[in-house]
């Protein structure tokens, strides 16, 4: 590698490095302690060795150096290093031939010193131009992108995202080296006094990632994969490589995972982009847009901390102001005090305010301004700012009024309703009215207790808005928190959810997208509106609402809509009771928008078939009652219990637990708080029933208990009426719990709990989320292994280790060949067989690590027709099922069980001509080829309309058929041994093949001699038996040669011996006219009989392989492997 030209001192450094050749201009140099054949060195090697491994300089790179030297000078320029002799000895040779001679015409060494460095600095440049290194300092990260290269073997396709000098930990012994973090695995190479320390672990293996501390390591990140506990230590920066990490992990389970979420995410699509300074950008947007409930393409662009002029407090309050694309946010240090979010598309002026406290004045319509002062380089802010508000004052942005901010509420009240009046005509088949508002109008005449405190409690927000704002600009402070415990009025509840939730965003920035869905998806059929149609009548029935048609078909159209809009959701159960109550308080396209909201941003991956977000979060809350409630953990001996009981918690917001009336003020707080509220309100449900868990001698005692409560749960205050009250309290006149008010549980779960932060959570949620799809994996495997097992012979222990390399092989390939089009990604909707499928060139891969038959010279022609015979339904994919079942026959076959294999791989469908299109390869096959023959069509003697019937129903597309899956699960069920005469004849070209493949199996096999004399011996047999048999029939058939038939046979005796055979087809041709009664061919048992009366062929066949060390060894070389390739 050319380095970028630095002086070096040679007096310091003799006695580090060993002169190996030198001239005129340039010395080359060898890292004592790397011997002339790159080992030894002794004592001084050793120390030398460490001193590489742990000081960051160019010589821990490379043993191998060259200096430019001038003559009578003092004063080296190290100008190229090589990890081996054959890398420094081609830029050696490279110097001598285009740069000596130049050399030589110079007058001075001054000119001489700077041709040189200018020529190299032209190579390193010359490199650079292809290269995707993109750090701030390209000469240390080249150096040390050089030693992952050359420490761990990966292919170069591996991107080198950054790495860290640190402490690995051996029990209680540090070890420092270096741990390098690359797009798909986590590398740590330490070298201390002789002992080497190589460790690699992939991101997709890794269940646990957390900072931990205790005793003696202050401040470490742990580190868990297959069992095993890692620690790291002693980071300059933990928490930037901790957020790294993270951010790597959650990027390679997302892309093997969840691919469908992972490839609508362009940025991260190509691996090869990712870069250190990417990831972390990356990471502060994704909390920016979570923090302000912004849409998740929005990227954050700048920070500035300062100070934002509070009026209706008269202070200022410090801060940060972050900017994207479409929005200023402002965030106090104490997140409570003060938050504002502005659209860009809300303002109509930035100005400076006053240039002696660096301010900036925004002005918002509604004759609004908000005042930041203290901002670092405040004018050029203002300027940039400007420019944002002109790019965004298109008219799709300046049309919803809905965010404008009046401090006179009446004048919103009425602005309000107008607006609302003013949509009505909008569509024929949108409501444009909430259900409350229809279905239960408020008497303005009549006012009882209750509606009189609704009418209090909006007079309450009415006066925050007047200090505050209304909309979207408002500014939220710890008094709108006070409001949202106490409970939303019902008539502002639609409004202020769709404002706390960021859907308002959404809505203002997509006009008209809902009825432009709702037209394209009305009429669909697929298996999400099936199962919508279903539940439609399931969904809140107890609310007249949804006894009524006007209702349902707003439920039907919303449901209908997002599941046209995100078919990679389309519709899970409990997305109907939570969109009943939106559409009860919210118009019918804010309750679409709120919906996308919760799925999509407020509880990401709930609502899909794995409902991974929802075990993440249950997760969290399994930590949060470990932290906060000792006494419960320590009396649950099984800590799933919780999970059991949280699970509708989580997915419905206590909906489907609670009565709706008590139900909505959970929704109102977790609007406003988000997922915080939620477990909140769950570790206060368990607290306020803890002394009756405790009693509980088991779960269904404890479920118990806490259904009472929950039907005990009031709310006092709520203006529903009494049929729907009386409906959703039916069993609480039987009941003797004392009630419960919601508004105080509520509130006593915030004033307990509220000291959980937002950021605490996020960071559960992120250490747990790898675990929870850790598990899921473990389940897939348990119950793919338990199927496999009733099949094969191997123990429980090989093959799980089987299923692990067979997995392993299929991620290798998603890690560098992202947009394979015959590569199958995880698709967890698909059977658990199903789910990781290898194409032929990785099963190649694992035939030559596991196969007793991989030493065979036309080994890659086995490969192909194994293949081609397990791939039964010409997908170009086999499972592990079919992969185990046909090691099982390799290793644990009877001898009729592998002949009759090998006979199968020489016939139809299995056979295939195979010919290298590459002569010089040989027998050997390109990928290409490989995955060319593979997916030939061979006429096989089964009859294509029993073949279709064995084919495995389509997967993955549309609707799933059932029906094809029970027909197919049956016909396996049903399928009995296979008769070895039902097996079909082996023509004479298929027969020359398979005795070839018997001849290069026995090579360099003990008994390799005596197996050749028997497997000629059977040729002969075979031969002569179908002599007979042909002159037979030729004496009983008028048109038969009987001397064609002997002479035809005996060439391909001939033919036969010539294992190395130009043309194999063309050897194979008769020599007689072109009759069928010419072809001569064998059966099954012929060839079974013949072989078994030879010992030799028997023992060859009979002899027990061990797969345990083939394991063992395909552990260690898969990744090298794969390398090669």
């Amino acid at each position: 590698m050319w380095l970028k030209p630095e002086e070096v001192l040679l007096k310091n450094a003799l006695k580090l490095w060993v002169l190996e050749r030198s001239n005129r201009y340039f010395v080359l140099q060898r890292r004592r302690g790397y011997g002339q054949d790159g080992g030894g060195g002794g004592l001084a090697g050793l120390l030398v060795g460490t001193l590489d491994a742990v000081l960051d300089s160019t010589s821990k790179v490379a043993p191998f150096r060259i200096l430019h030297q001038t003559p009578d000078s003092q004063v080296y320029w190290s100008i190229a290093c090589g990890a081996s002799r054959e890398e420094i000895t081609e830029h050696w040779d490279w110097l001598e031939h285009n740069v000596m001679k130049t050399l030589s015409v110079f007058d001075s060494n001054e000119d001489i010193t700077s041709f040189v460095q200018g020529k190299i600095r032209g190579l390193i440049a010359e490199e650079g131009k292809g290269s995707f290194i993109k750090e701030e300092d390209p000469e240390k990260f080249r150096e040390a992108l050089l030693k992952f290269e050359k420490c761990f073997g990966l292919p170069e396709q591996e991107k080198l995202v950054t790495y860290y000098s640190c402490s690995y930990w051996r029990g209680r012994v540090p070890c420092q080296g270096w741990l390098y973090l690359s797009t798909n695995f986590l590398s740590f190479y330490s070298f201390l006094l002789g002992a080497e320390i190589k460790l690699i672990i992939s991101w997709d293996e890794i269940s646990r990632l957390e900072k931990t501390s205790n005793v003696i390591l202050t401040e470490s990140i742990h580190v868990c994969s297959h069992g095993e506990d890692h620690y790291f230590s002693m980071f300059l920066h933990i928490n930037e490589t901790f957020l790294l990490m993270e951010q790597l992990a959650n990027y390679t389970v997302r892309r093997l995972f969840d691919k469908e979420t992972f490839e609508s995410d362009q940025i991260l699509h190509d691996p090869l982009q990712i870069t250190k300074r990417g990831l972390e950008s990356r990471a502060h947007s994704k909390q920016f847009s979570a923090f302000f409930r912004l849409p998740k393409e929005e990227t954050l662009q700048e920070v500035h901390e300062c100070f934002l002029w509070v009026p209706f407090c008269h202070f200022s309050a410090l801060g940060k102001m972050c900017i994207s694309e479409n929005y200023i946010c402002f965030a106090s240090q104490d997140g409570n005090l003060c938050t504002v979010i502005i659209p860009l598309r809300e303002v109509v002026g930035v100005d400076k305010a006053d240039p002696a406290s660096s301010g900036v004045s925004i002005s918002i319509k509604g004759k609004r301004a908000f005042r930041f002062t203290d901002v670092k380089d405040f004018e050029q802010l203002v300027v940039k700012l400007r420019l944002k508000c002109g790019a965004t004052s298109s008219p799709q942005h300046t049309t919803n009024p809905e965010v404008a901010i009046s401090p006179d509420p009446d004048n919103l009240v009425d602005y309000y309703e107008g607006r609302s009046m003013g949509q009505k005509d909008s569509s024929k088949t949108v409501s444009t009215e909430a259900l409350m508002t229809v279905f239960h109008p408020q008497d303005a005449e009549n006012l009882d207790s209750k509606m009189l405190k609704e009418k209090m409690k909006e007079q309450s927000w009415n006066i925050l808005f007047a200090e505050c704002g209304r909309g979207v600009s408002m500014f939220r402070t710890r008094k709108t928190r006070d409001l949202v415990v106490r409970g939303i009025p019902e008539m502002l509840r639609g409004e202020l959810w769709l404002l706390f939730s960021g859907a308002v965003n959404d809505m203002a920035t997509n006009p008209g997208y809902y009825t432009e869905v709702v037209e394209m998806s009305i009429g669909t059929s697929t298996l999400a509106t099936d199962e919508i149609e279903r539940d439609l009548r399931r969904s809140l029935p107890e609310h007249p609402a949804f006894q009524s048609d006007t209702g349902i078909s707003a439920l039907r159209r919303v449901l209908t809509a997002y599941a046209y809009r995100n078919p990679k959701i389309g519709y899970c159960q409990a997305m109907n009771i939570l969109t009943s109550v939106l559409l009860l308080y919210a118009k019918e396209e804010e309750a679409f928008w709120l919906l996308v909201a919760v799925c999509e941003r407020m509880l990401p991956d709930y609502f899909n078939r794995r409902i991974i977000g929802a075990l993440v979060d249950q997760a969290v809350f399994e930590e949060l009652i470990r932290d906060h409630l000792p006494q419960l953990t320590d009396h649950m001996t099984d800590m799933t219990f919780f999970s059991s009981i949280s699970l509708s918690w989580f997915l419905t917001l206590f909906i489907s637990v609670l009565p709706i009336e008590s139900a909505v003020n959970v929704v109102d707080c977790f609007f406003y708080d988000g997922i915080k509220a939620i477990l909140q309100l769950g570790l206060a449900v368990l607290d306020y029933n803890m002394d009756k868990l405790l009693t509980c001698k088991d779960d269904a005692e404890a479920v118990t208990v806490l259904n009472r409560f929950f039907d005990s749960v009031t709310n006092k205050d709520s203006p529903l009426p009494p049929a729907v009250q009386q409906a959703s309290n039916l069993s609480n006149a039987k009941s003797d719990h004392p009630k419960v008010d919601i508004t105080d549980l509520i509130r006593e779960a915030n004033e307990r709990y509220g000291d959980i932060r937002y950021e605490d959570v996020q960071s559960m949620r992120s250490r747990n989320r790898l675990y929870v799809i850790q598990t899921l994996e473990v389940t897939t495997k348990q119950n793919v292994l338990r199927v496999v097992s009733q099949d094969v012979k191997f123990s429980p222990s090989d093959l799980e280790e089987l299923y692990e390399l067979f997995k392993k092989e299929h991620f290798l390939s998603c890690y560098w060949s992202v947009n394979s089009s015959v590569l199958r990604h995880h698709d967890p909707s698909l059977p658990y067989l199903e789910q990781y499928r290898i194409d032929c060139q990785q099963f190649r891969v694992l035939y030559h690590l596991l196969s007793p038959w991989a030493h065979c010279a036309n080994k890659d022609s086995l490969v192909l027709w194994t293949f081609r015979l397990l791939d039964e339904n010409s997908d170009c994919l086999i499972n592990f099922k079919e992969f185990a079942c046909v090691l099982d026959t390799l290793y644990n076959g009877s001898f009729t069980d592998k002949l009759k294999l090998l006979f199968k791989l020489h016939i139809p469908p299995a056979f295939t001509e195979v010919e290298s299109l590459s002569p010089s390869k040989g027998i050997e096959l390109s990928k290409e080829e490989l995955i060319h023959f593979s997916q030939l069509t061979v006429s096989s003697p089964v009859d294509s309309q029993e073949a279709d019937t064995l084919k495995s129903p389509e997967k993955g597309k549309g609707k799933v058929d059932i029906q094809a899956y029970l027909k197919q699960w049956q016909d396996e069920l049903l399928k009995k041994e296979e008769n070895i005469k039902d097996l079909p004849r082996m023509d004479q070209s298929q027969f020359i093949q398979f005795s070839k493949t018997l001849y290069n199996l026995f090579h360099g096999d003990p008994e390799e001699e005596l197996l050749y004399r028997a497997i000629a011996v059977v040729t002969s047999l075979l031969l002569k038996m179908e002599e007979v048999g042909r002159r037979l029939q030729s004496s009983t058939s008028p048109g038969g040669s009987p001397a064609v038939a002997v002479a035809s046979t005996a060439e391909d005796q001939k033919k036969l011996q010539e294992e190395n055979a130009p043309q194999q087809p063309e050897s194979s041709k008769m020599q007689g006219p072109p009759s069928e009664d010419h072809e001569w061919s064998f059966a099954f048992e012929q060839i079974l009989a013949s072989l078994l009366n030879e010992p030799a062929l028997v023992r060859f066949f009979e002899k027990p392989s061990d797969i345990k060390a083939k394991v063992e060894n395909a552990k260690t070389s898969q990744l090298k492997a794969r390398s090669r390739l």
